[in-house]
């Protein structure tokens, strides 16, 4: 049984734990957060939901403490600092920022004799393992990443920071004419404009200046201002009853060639997602199961998913993976 706690209670932290719930190996003890603990109801009757102040006196009866914050300010901190006192494992999705929280955390957890693992999820994760796989196999050629159609979490949080925005869902959508050009096996040269548009659906302030609005959306740097985006404003009933939800998904798509090029192959791995943090969820739960395994067995410092054998994150024995899916 690996004893689990989570860090932080935001829709991936509710994800992580129906992920908890599901396996039978797995068990949550407890639920941190930064919020008044008394405010946060959580699932699992048996776990504690404690102050983020007590999670250290927590350290002897958790095996793996994952951590659900933030990409961009909560995990390049969180995560070294608490492979000081837990196996530990995030999602951080900040690619380019990898190697740099990489390096932050497996000097951490090597000087504690912890194990970790970070960027645990879909992307980077899943779809991380199957371009690296596709490049192996078929050394000449291109992968192609296609997301959506999906809400992109982080896009829609860019736009509710925008003054006169009271909420907000961001929509990626990949060009059906990218997606045909790559299967085709052309191996196209795409910017990320021919790749993807962005569907925003906004609720403004009553009064506010809607034209504003749309143009800061659009001319944001790093978010939109590289794409064709589209900005619709709805009313909030309008956002809650067709926007709710949070779908995600996508494709990687590996156009190689053998044969000297003669012989043209494609690889195509999909995804379709009714819930981003409960399928992401699901990951890291998966490869919480690793973190203990490697730990036991004696292995520190910081992994990726590229540096785990299936295997370990599986609930079944050699025998039984041998007998069902190999």
């Amino acid at each position: 049984m690996t004893r689990i706690g989570i860090l932080g209670y935001g829709n991936l932290g509710r994800g992580v734990e129906k992920a908890v719930n599901a396996n039978a190996d797995q068990e949550l003890v407890a639920v941190f957060t930064r919020r008044d603990p008394a405010s946060v109801k959580i699932d699992t009757p048996t776990a504690k939901v404690l102050n983020v102040s007590e999670i250290t006196n927590m350290k002897d009866e958790i095996d793996v403490l994952i951590l659900c914050g933030g990409s961009a300010t909560d995990l390049p901190e969180q995560t070294p600092e608490y492979a000081k006192y837990f196996n530990v494992i995030d999602s951080f999705d900040t690619h380019a920022r990898i190697p740099e929280h990489f390096a932050n955390v497996d000097a951490s957890a090597k000087a504690a004799g912890k194990t970790a693992i970070i960027s645990a999820g879909w992307d980077p994760g899943m779809f991380s393992l199957n371009r690296l796989y596709a490049h192996s196999v078929l050394p000449n050629g291109n992968d192609y990443t296609f997301w959506g159609r999906g809400v992109s979490q982080g896009h829609s949080d860019a736009i509710r920071r925008i003054e006169g925005v009271v909420d907000a869902r961001q929509y990626t959508v990949p060009v059906p004419a990218a997606l045909e050009a790559v299967r085709s096996g052309s191996n196209p040269e795409l910017t990320t404009r021919q790749k993807h548009t962005r569907e925003c659906y906004v609720v403004a302030e009553e009064g506010a200046d809607k034209a504003r609005i749309e143009k800061e959306i659009k001319e944001m740097p790093n978010y939109f201002a590289d794409y064709d985006t589209t900005v619709n404003f709805i009313s909030l009933d309008e956002l809650k009853k067709n926007h709710a939800g949070l779908p995600h998904g996508g494709s990687v798509i590996y156009s190689g060639s053998t044969d000297n090029g003669n012989k043209k192959h494609i690889i195509e791995y999909k995804l379709t997602l009714d819930s981003n943090p409960e399928f992401t969820g699901s990951v890291i739960a998966a490869y919480a199961r690793a973190v203990k395994r490697l730990n036991d067995e004696g292995k520190t410092g910081c992994l990726t998913v590229m540096d785990i054998a299936p295997s370990y994150i599986s609930p079944l024995s050699g025998e039984e993976i041998r007998a069902h899916y190999l």
